[in-house]
């Protein structure tokens, strides 16, 4: 028992951790596809973003600053797949795929032109990344049997975007249900006819809203390269993106079911981390490989058996075109 309390800890602080990225990706593609567009380009998006934070970071020494910069290289990324899909009308499912197509191959490109090792950025100094924070009052209670550690490893000891990423649950929750702009963007992506025809600008909304995906992918990148890591690796992503999107299905399109999912693939990526090189009893040591893919399976299992019956918006992938 005394060992439990250790692993449990390790296990929930891990778990808050690797969950925050696929909360951003979950948000940003929530608010997009309620507007009615599919955002398959989370991922080049957010490859992007880790990217351009973690070149800005290294030159300046600023972790706002490659926050920033993240922003603005994901956003970019973002308004060509709203031209694309907006204002063209493009098919939305290649748009996003395009996107991280071009994602993956510019970050080698230009990494490996820029730094010479292979597409990976040099390693970052403390001072240019965020840091976890300490919990106020987290050595004073340290020596309480297991709630201590729980309120110093769990609640406390993450960086500043770990709380950001829970923080825009809540306040997804309340610009989709409790504003106006909210009940135009869940509209749109209903029947976008309705809305044209109470005079508001379909176009506009569906802007604003992959904007909003581009700026959470931009605070998702940052979180990998500046906050979890130290540096930016080619591929560094691995598929959080689309990971982030069966969340987002799981959760059907709602922002708390959607972050619960985000938790549940989170808790699984950090029981199979300590699980490597371990043996298990009648099992024996379980290859790496199969142990890596676990999230991967999860994501299959839950999106094709337990999901249940998931509505998505009626007009999602659906270009809309103005009556004259």
């Amino acid at each position: 028992m005394e060992e439990l309390g250790p692993l449990l800890v390790s296990v929930l602080a891990a778990t808050f951790r690797v969950a925050a990225t696929l909360v951003f990706c979950a948000m940003a593609g929530m608010f997009s596809e309620r507007s009615g567009i599919i955002d398959i380009g989370l991922e080049g998006k957010m490859l992007a973003g880790s990217f351009a934070a973690a070149c800005v970071a290294m030159v300046t020494g600023s972790p706002w600053l490659a926050l920033g910069g993240a922003i603005l290289v994901s956003c970019g990324f973002a308004l060509v797949h709203g031209l694309a899909c907006i204002t063209y009308r493009g098919n939305q499912v290649v748009s996003g795929v395009a996107i991280n197509i071009i994602a993956a191959g510019l970050t080698i490109v230009l990494g490996n032109a820029w730094f010479g090792r292979g597409g990976q950025t040099p390693d970052l100094p403390p001072e240019a990344r965020f840091m976890p924070i300490a919990a106020p009052g987290a050595a004073t209670a340290a020596d309480i049997p297991l709630l201590g550690p729980l309120y110093a490893n769990v609640l406390g000891g993450h960086n500043l975007l770990v709380y950001v990423a829970y923080a825009a649950v809540p306040l997804a929750w309340w610009v989709l249900y409790r504003t106006r702009f909210g009940l135009r963007l869940r509209a749109v992506g209903e029947d976008p006819k309705v809305v044209d025809t109470a005079g508001i600008s379909v176009t506009w909304l569906r802007y604003r809203a992959v904007l909003i995906a581009g700026l959470l992918c931009g605070f998702a990148g940052t979180y990998l390269a500046v906050a979890q890591n130290a540096a930016f690796s080619p591929h560094m992503t691995a598929g959080q993106g689309f990971i982030a999107l069966a969340a987002m299905v799981f959760g059907k399109w709602r922002p708390w079911p959607a972050m619960f999912a985000c938790l549940l693939f989170g808790l699984l990526d950090a029981i199979a981390i300590r699980l490597q090189g371990v043996a298990l009893p009648g099992v024996g040591q379980v290859p790496v490989e199969a142990i890596q893919a676990l999230p991967y399976i999860l994501t299959v299992v839950l999106l094709a058996g337990f999901v249940g019956r998931a509505s998505a918006p009626h007009a999602l992938g659906q270009p809309y075109v103005k009556e004259r």
